[in-house]
């Protein structure tokens, strides 16, 4: 697919707005709770950061798909936490102090790994001559530009105008979700032919991503004994991925719509998959 509006204008923009939302939210206390609170912050980053790659790999080996498919769940998988696992978090009663600073972790953590996962995914499904499509040092700066750039940029507008960045949070929360709501439909458009082909498999494998991503996080809380509330932080927190940003390295780095489709059936399925989580929280924290 060739460069175009879509891939190099309104996908960049829109995962921009998105991070520039999340760093409005944003407090340099925020990141110390890294170190006040190791143990929960630690527990969550290694299952976001490598032990939830692995279970999209798994997937991809049990679950029959087309190798641009199972790509394009990898990538998914590498993603750090999405600005909507904060809100879900919220909603679940759950630990949001926590789940911001994760979302915020992984995200620095992740423009270092995901081109890593990314060309390991495309040299193991699509041969050794597609590893070198996404040049790790480019890449890492692009995933740089549009998502830890406007966060910081969210950040100081956070620090210095704390009351406009209130106002600025609700608008760009809005733009970027109407955005989001925007790419998936045209992707879903444009990829419509093939969807019936799809459906089955992406359906099944984002949907064990999702549950298995969110079950690992919940027991890993529990296995460290952590309190409920970051339990059900945590279980959120991996379960839910950027999906923006997925599209954003699929078909608009890669260039390649059939990749995308798994993120954007995805970004639709985990609000369902939420409901969850949400009525969870809620009745045990009653």
């Amino acid at each position: 697919m060739q460069s175009n509006f879509f891939t190099s204008v309104l996908l960049p923009l829109s995962l921009a707005i998105v991070m520039l939302g999340m760093g409005l939210s944003l407090v340099p206390k925020d990141f110390q709770r890294i170190t006040r609170d190791s143990k929960a912050v630690l527990v969550g980053a290694v299952c976001q950061v490598l032990i939830l790659p692995l279970i999209g790999v798994l997937i991809t080996l049990f679950v029959p798909m087309q190798s641009a498919i199972a790509v394009g769940l990898i990538v998914l998988a590498v993603c750090p936490g999405g600005p909507s696992s904060n809100l879900i978090t919220y909603l679940a009663k759950g630990d949001v102090a926590l789940s911001v600073t994760l979302t915020a972790l992984s995200s620095v953590i992740t423009v270092f790994t995901i081109p890593i996962f990314t060309n390991l995914a495309l040299q193991h499904f699509l041969g050794e001559s597609a590893a070198i499509a996404l040049p790790i040092g480019q890449t890492m700066l692009q995933i740089f530009l549009i998502t830890l750039l406007p966060t910081a940029i969210g950040m100081s507008i956070r620090h210095q105008f704390p009351n406009t960045a209130r106002r600025l949070e609700k608008q760009t929360s809005r733009l970027a979700a109407g955005l989001l709501a925007l790419i998936i439909a045209l992707l879903l458009i444009r990829e419509g032919s093939k969807l019936p082909g799809f459906i089955v498999q992406v359906g099944i494998g984002v949907l064990l991503l999702n549950l298995l991503a969110t079950l690992t996080g919940f027991f890993a809380g529990k296995l460290f004994r952590l309190p409920l509330n970051q339990q059900i932080c945590i279980a959120i927190e991996v379960g839910i991925q950027n999906g923006t940003l997925a599209i954003a390295i699929t078909a608009g780095l890669l260039n390649n719509l059939d990749m995308a489709v798994p993120a954007a059936v995805y970004s639709l399925l985990m609000y369902v998959t939420s409901f969850g989580m949400i009525a969870y929280g809620r009745k045990v924290n009653r």
